[in-house]
């Protein structure tokens, strides 16, 4: 799946079949749902679901928990815009 495919999959009621689970995040991130995309990625111990998580708690304002998983996924902490960091991670994990 290319990012242009994953992006237009935002527009659908139901996220592409087979995407990770911390693609799985961000798409219902996107879509405006923080709790669910938490939940996508709370137990998975990839660094790739790691770097969602601490996007996810970026985006909460939780910058000490952020910090953590950003640590956990070998991820610099961000400081840009949100927005760039979603497109940025997106890009990188459907790559």
């Amino acid at each position: 799946m290319s990012f242009t495919e994953f992006e237009r999959s935002l527009s659908l009621t139901t996220p592409p079949a087979e995407i990770s689970s911390a693609l799985l995040g961000l798409w219902h991130d996107a879509r405006g749902d923080w709790t669910r995309a938490h939940q996508c990625v709370q137990d998975d111990a990839t660094p790739e679901g790691a770097w969602v998580h601490a996007y996810l708690h970026r985006k909460e304002e939780d910058e000490g928990n952020a910090a953590y998983w950003y640590g956990r996924a070998g991820r610099p902490v961000a400081t840009g815009p949100l927005e760039d960091e979603w497109r940025s991670v997106a890009q990188a994990l459907v790559a």
